[in-house]
């Protein structure tokens, strides 16, 4: 095993370059982080828009000690940059560079499996912790990055040619795939600032409940959907009661966790009557594992862990028949990278509420999340699902 002191003692060496007129040191990487960025076409202080800017020896020894953590964070203390960072991610995932890191980080690798295993990050009791930390940060922001449906998820740009398009595209996508019609009760889990609620009650005339662990979700959706037949609630999935004929769930169970896939979908097949349809829509990984990225994990989606196909599959087959299996990973990577301009564009509107360091963690959020999906390791699901008592035959569309 090689250990931590000589990867580091291995590149202690600097060189010199020229940023504006000014002559600063460089740090150069430690041999092995070197060859690793190397296998995915990145270089340390290369000349490439991709390459990564070291401005401080610290960033080494801190990726090598905390792998993508300390990645994530020394980008965030402003110690390194690149100037198309959603492409240094992707070259770096669809090498696996940062689960190789990872796992010479042991102590923490370890450590974040423990929890995994041995506690339910995803309990009743932590239920509503990312609705906090995460949706509650401030309207303001996904005022400003989202587009006017406020729809935090991935849009459908198979016609669409901007941010807006594309997202009322994927609302009208799940409305027909739902296959909507007025009279019928929606139930919508995890609503979001209620794009889906809205467009589903004026454009298919239906009756929609909705539910959150977010307060100021909760505060602008029931804005947005006022006048409309739309009831939206504070609470956790585990507490749901009442029979509905269509159920939808966006982008919000890659908060449920595995502990809890069975308590989640007991939950929709107790609620939903025999004849309906549930549309689940989430993000997947391609391959399962037991942890979830450290730096996401701790500053983004608290206790959030997305599902691959197995564990996916295998929660909810003894409730439900699959009708339809829907991925378009590609449209999220533009999505992010659509938000990102909005962002980035509204900044200076809210720069006085919120600094430079918030920035540069929502930039690497999004940029790193848009690398996720290029490299395919990324995936956005849409799955349809029946009871097996339905007996209507399911007709699948894009």
């Amino acid at each position: 095993m090689v250990e931590i002191g000589d990867l580091i003692s291995g590149g202690s060496s600097a060189h010199w370059f020229n940023n504006g007129g000014n002559t600063e040191q460089r740090p150069s990487p430690p041999r092995v982080l070197r060859d690793l960025a190397a296998e995915a076409d990145v270089r340390f202080n290369g000349n490439r828009p991709w390459d990564i800017q070291v401005f401080h020896p610290s960033v080494y020894r801190r990726i090598l000690m905390q792998g993508s953590l300390g990645f994530g964070e020394t980008f965030v203390e402003g110690l390194w940059t690149s100037q198309r960072l959603d492409e240094t991610i992707s070259r770096l995932l669809s090498r696996d560079v940062e689960q190789r890191v990872n796992r010479r980080t042991r102590l923490r690798w370890l450590s974040a499996l423990l929890k995994n295993i041995l506690f339910n990050r995803q309990s009743r009791r932590r239920a509503f912790q990312v609705g906090e930390r995460h949706y509650d940060i401030g309207n303001d922001v996904y005022t400003a990055m989202l587009d006017p449906t406020m729809s935090y998820s991935c849009g459908y740009w198979a016609r669409a040619d901007n941010l807006q398009q594309a997202q009322r595209a994927k609302l009208d996508l799940i409305c027909r795939k739902l296959n909507l019609r007025p009279g019928l009760r929606l139930l919508d889990v995890g609503f979001g600032w209620g794009g889906l609620a809205r467009h589903a009650a004026e454009h298919y005339g239906v009756t929609v409940d909705g539910i959150t662990v977010s307060r100021e979700q909760l505060i602008l959706a029931r804005e947005r959907c006022r006048g409309l037949p739309v009831r939206l609630e504070l609470m956790d999935y585990r507490d749901l009661k009442g029979c509905y004929d269509r159920v939808v769930s966006v982008g919000m169970f890659e908060h449920v966790g595995p502990k809890n896939y069975t308590a989640y979908f007991e939950t929709i097949n107790r609620v939903l009557n025999d004849q309906g349809i549930f549309l689940l829509h989430t993000i997947g990984e391609h391959a399962d594992s037991t942890v979830t990225d450290p730096w996401i994990d701790k500053y983004i989606f608290q206790n959030g862990k997305i599902p691959s196909p197995q564990r996916l599959a295998t929660a909810f087959q003894p409730y439900f028949v699959l009708e339809d299996w829907h991925n378009f990973c590609g449209d999220y990577d533009r999505t992010l990278m659509a938000w990102w301009k909005r962002f980035d564009a509204a900044w200076p509107s809210l720069r006085a509420r919120y600094d430079a360091c918030f920035y540069r963690m929502w930039k690497y959020y999004l940029h790193s999340c848009a690398g996720f999906f290029r490299s395919r390791q990324g995936h956005l699901w849409q799955l349809v699902l029946t009871k097996r008592k339905r007996p209507a035959t399911y007709r699948s569309l894009r």
